[in-house]
């Protein structure tokens, strides 16, 4: 998947429903919108981000939101949806769970599944979406958090939501660069409320899940060694290489590709940090266990359709 590296701040004011339907196209995925309220429909959606993470507030009248399969199969899966409800009421099912939402709370889904919001009255919503490979957990384990309260499920999740609610609406008056940094920093948050969550010590897992979790922790952990390789992570959890990309290919995925996938993720979070500016893109490919920088700006400019140096242009 090819992350888009930018989202040009906009405020979109929707007048009728179809008006709607098409701006929550547009800045989401496909979805189908539906609403009995009565007299004129208004709805209004602001939206900014950066690389890849797009914060979108909407304001709106009540209204039901599916993503049905029919929506799936027009496009937009993998990514994760991290809702906080400013105001107003709502209910969000997905996976056969169902969460009611009240101001404060965060709730979690995923776009390539299914799922439906309800809202009774006038609310106040704010959406983080952002693909799914930026988490660093494997999906057998995100998949257990969907529509549940995140609140709920650790303090943390009341420490965040605040940062967030704030965070947002300063991202159209900034620079981006700025953005950039704030949308890295609201995504680390989300990844350490997750795993907070998922810690693998306390929750009970099957021992399946509990390997994955372990490998996906000691890769995160290696990044940056030339060596990390399916043979060096088999060795280090005792199991066999075939064992260890049979467990990958489950998840329709493998291993190497998840390697790759989390260096350039680093790789292009350095090349977009200040604190990194005097760094050449070699040293900081070399950083993240590309040892050919050659090979690393080819890589690049596959996945995000910009090559480092133009990144850093940007």
């Amino acid at each position: 998947m090819q992350h888009s590296l930018d989202v040009a701040p906009s405020v979109t004011h929707a007048e009728s429903l179809d008006s709607f339907r098409s701006a929550v196209n547009s800045s989401f995925v496909p979805l189908q919108v539906e609403s009995e309220a009565g007299g004129p429909f208004q709805a209004t959606l602001s939206a900014a981000g950066a690389d890849g993470v797009v914060f979108t507030e909407v304001r709106a009248k009540p209204q039901l939101v599916r993503r049905t399969e029919e929506t799936i199969e027009s496009g937009g899966s993998g990514y994760y949806k991290v809702s906080l409800l400013l105001s107003g009421s709502g209910i969000l099912i997905q996976d056969g769970r169902e969460i009611i939402m009240n101001p404060g709370d965060m709730s979690f889904y995923d776009t390539s599944r299914p799922y439906s919001l309800l809202f009774n009255e006038t609310f106040r919503n704010l959406i983080m979406m952002f693909p799914k490979d930026r988490l660093e957990f494997p999906t057998i384990l995100t998949d257990s958090l969907t529509a549940v309260s995140l609140g709920e499920q650790h303090h943390l999740a009341k420490v965040i939501a605040p940062f967030i609610a704030q965070a947002s609406p300063q991202l159209p008056m900034l620079p981006s660069l700025a953005r950039t940094k704030l949308a890295h920093t609201s995504l680390d948050l989300i990844n350490t409320m997750l795993s907070a969550i998922l810690d693998v010590e306390n929750s009970p897992r099957s021992p399946h899940e509990v390997l994955l979790q372990k490998i996906y922790g000691h890769i995160n952990t290696n990044l940056g060694s030339p060596t990390l390789s399916p043979g060096s992570i088999a060795a280090a959890h005792y199991i066999s290489v075939r064992h260890l990309h049979a467990l990958f290919a489950e998840h329709d995925t493998t291993v190497s590709t998840v390697i790759k996938q989390r260096r350039l993720e680093h790789a292009r979070a350095d090349l977009t940090d200040p604190a990194f500016s005097t760094k050449t893109v070699a040293a900081i490919a070399a950083r993240w266990g590309f040892v050919d920088a050659a090979h690393f700006s080819r890589v690049f400019k596959q996945h995000y359709g910009v090559s480092p140096s133009e990144l850093r242009a940007l």
